[in-house]
């Protein structure tokens, strides 16, 4: 399959660049697998289009602001870091821009407010891909220095800075695990009002955690798309939400999972069970 066959016409201003304030209001397209009628609603909707009974899988990993802005030593270029996945100690897997500059040795420093946070290229790779130490000039913790110097990722089709607000509102409602650089998207429109009304309705609630990485967005950068490989991305099953899918499916019972990223983790995990869920794995 080429690439080319997902080629589609989308006006830049049809794509949204701020988040509706009411996360329930965003649209929904619903569509009847029997009938093909396709139906037009709002997420606000979603507890009422589901049957008693049915059990709802969410991801409830959390978006750190893994996005570094900051400069080269001593030249004092702009130097912008994403960190994609922690390695050993304070090592870690990043892409890195300008990559042409950053050769291995090559030192950066990022600070704000009295706060600073320095780094090393420990080895590069192709694709603006390195690995950076890091360390705090004081001693004190890298990942206290992240959060507070970091910016929020946004998506690259989002042509803005981000925004303080974009700390909680670029994260779902129930995000509880660190570990993702961009947002299981999917699960953004549903809130805490949402989730109370699914389970007066019958409906049960379960989690797994998948930290979004870089393979998630990686450009496909191959003519055939099934010759790109997709980076591996750690995820979780807890035993309590393996038993509910495993239970679930032995009664019949519909496992409807929000979003892309809950589906590749319970896919995984069914896959590794054989089509049963390993309880524990």
């Amino acid at each position: 399959m080429l690439l080319s066959d997902f080629d589609f016409d989308l006006p830049a201003e049809r794509i949204a660049q701020s988040p509706t304030p009411d996360r329930e209001a965003a649209r929904l397209l619903v569509l009847d697998r029997r009938s093909g009628a396709v139906g037009h609603r709002s997420v606000a909707d979603l507890p009422e289009l589901l049957t008693p009974g049915d059990l709802l899988v969410i991801n409830d990993t959390r978006v750190f602001p893994a996005r570094l802005l900051g400069s080269r030593v001593p030249s004092g270029g702009a130097v912008e870091c994403l960190l994609l996945t922690r390695l050993a100690g304070e090592q870690w897997d990043a892409l890195m821009h300008p990559g042409q500059k950053l050769r291995v040795g090559a030192c950066v420093v990022f600070e704000r407010d009295g706060l600073r946070m320095c780094g090393e290229v420990l080895a590069r790779r192709f694709h603006g891909r390195r690995t950076i130490r890091l360390w705090v000039e004081d001693g004190s913790s890298v990942e206290v220095a992240i959060d507070a110097l970091g910016h929020v990722p946004l998506p690259p089709y989002i042509r803005r800075s981000d925004e303080p607000t974009d700390r909680e509102r670029y994260q779902t409602v129930y995000a509880a695990v660190r570990g993702s650089i961009a947002a299981p998207t999917a699960g953004l429109h549903l809130t805490d009002a949402m989730l109370t009304r699914f389970r007066d309705r019958g409906i049960e609630v379960a989690r797994v955690t998948l930290h979004v990485g870089y393979g998630t967005f990686q450009p496909v950068r191959v003519d055939h798309v099934e010759e790109h490989h997709v980076e591996p991305e750690p995820y979780h099953v807890p035993a309590a939400t393996a038993a509910a899918v495993n239970r679930a499916l032995d009664e019949g019972r519909r496992v409807v999972a929000v979003g892309t990223t809950t589906t590749r983790a319970l896919e995984t995990a069914a896959r590794a069970g054989a089509g049963r869920l390993p309880v524990g794995g």
